[in-house]
């Protein structure tokens, strides 16, 4: 079943990534990360996983995915797509997944985090890249994806599944920094922050996805 799953997945998004036209806005953000010598930790929500998949593929980042079912054939697809995994979750094995992450970007990978994953609340950010941000020195990149036309599943998370063909974007806030010093309260905050970088961008999304394409008309003569 697992085996079954993680091919299903991983044709589905690789077919359907191949139809949609995905922009970028905020590419200036990541850029900045890179100039400066740092590692980017994306954060996203896990309604939006699809598009982050495939448009981020083959560059090498680490998920973190759980220890359950759901999470082992997660595991082997985003392998597929050149990702790496660690796993790991806020209730199970998330203190030793926190160390391996740390590792892992000392040798140079990116970090993504769902943040309300694995099984919500929904659009609520958990405060695991905080904890990595302040470990590390590495900047928390928030961002948020939307697709014109789009299907919603019956899932916790109302997972949204683009429609073949439609136009799609990924939208990035300014990333943000946590002191290595931090303390509770700061720490707090920072994740108040990055709980307001996200409803904004989703806010954003939202909107940019209600827009219809403009249909030029002929001048009449």
């Amino acid at each position: 079943m697992i085996r079954a799953a993680d091919l299903a997945f991983y044709f589905f998004i690789s077919l359907l990534g191949s139809t949609l036209r995905i922009e970028i806005d905020g590419q200036e953000h990541l850029d900045a990360i890179w100039a400066a010598d740092k590692v980017p930790i994306y954060t996203f929500w896990h309604d939006r996983i699809l598009l982050f998949t495939y448009k981020f593929r083959g560059q090498g980042a680490v998920v973190m995915t759980s220890r359950s079912f759901d999470g082992e054939y997660i595991a082997r697809f985003i392998q597929r797509f050149g990702f790496g995994a660690i796993r790991g979750s806020s209730s199970r094995g998330g203190s030793r997944a926190l160390v391996e992450m740390i590792k892992a970007m000392r040798d140079g990978h990116a970090m993504a985090f769902t943040l309300d994953g694995p099984r919500g609340p929904r659009h609520r950010a958990k405060p695991g890249p905080i904890m990595l941000a302040k470990q590390t020195g590495n900047p928390i990149l928030p961002a948020v994806s939307a697709a014109r036309r789009y299907w919603t599943l019956n899932s916790w998370d109302r997972l949204q599944v683009p429609v073949p063909f439609t136009k799609a974007i990924i939208i990035g806030a300014e990333p943000f920094y946590v002191k290595a010093d931090a303390d509770e309260a700061e720490i707090a905050e920072s994740l108040a922050v990055l709980q307001q970088k996200l409803d904004d961008l989703t806010g954003r999304a939202n909107e940019w996805s209600k827009q219809r394409d403009s249909v030029q008309k002929p001048a009449r003569k």
